[in-house]
């Protein structure tokens, strides 16, 4: 019996087709599309942008000034369970701060860093609170949940969100033996 090749190529072809664009249709209407227009209908958001794969779920955020941006957080987390199930959540946040908050996340930078390497958290909040007492339009909040520390600095006019993981990432300094 003589296998013809082109029969073969072509039900592969039309196989792996149907296959690969089923799953892309899938993801991105059934999975994708829903999960943005609820993150869209959030108070805050100005925008939003998925990617979701089999590992994690990543959601990028273009947020308004002034957002709750802790409450916002957990509202992604509850809510988005229905679409992304047990991937791993991972948030960037549009930098949308003026130079005048990027300067005051400067000056508290070392002392946060320091309480959250000493597990001292208390530390994160007198640190914001001297940066209020120094610049009296900020308005500065701090939230955490098991993950993360979720930081909110705010002018009236701009805004900076910072995620700080509270598990330190491996920077690839490897200590002699």
């Amino acid at each position: 019996m003589k296998l013809r090749v082109g029969p073969i190529i072509a039900s592969v072809a039309v196989s792996a087709t149907l296959l690969f664009g089923g799953w892309f249709a899938y993801k991105q209407w059934a999975v994708e599309s829903p999960f943005e227009n609820k993150l869209n209908q959030y108070e805050g958001v100005k925008s939003v942008q998925t990617d979701i794969t089999q590992k994690q779920a990543l959601v990028k955020l273009n947020l308004e000034p002034g957002t709750d941006f802790g409450s916002l957080v957990k509202q992604i987390q509850n809510d988005g369970r229905k679409w992304i199930g047990n991937r791993e959540l991972k948030l960037e946040v549009q930098d949308n701060a003026s130079q005048e908050l990027n300067d005051l996340w400067e000056e508290a930078l070392f002392p946060i860093a320091q309480a959250m390497e000493n597990k001292e958290y208390t530390g994160i909040t007198d640190t914001l609170d001297k940066l209020r007492e120094k610049d009296s339009n900020l308005s500065a909040k701090a939230e955490m949940d098991d993950r993360n520390v979720y930081i909110t600095l705010s002018d009236g006019q701009a805004s900076k969100f910072i995620i700080l993981p509270r598990v330190p990432q491996n920077m690839g300094v490897w200590p002699n033996a």
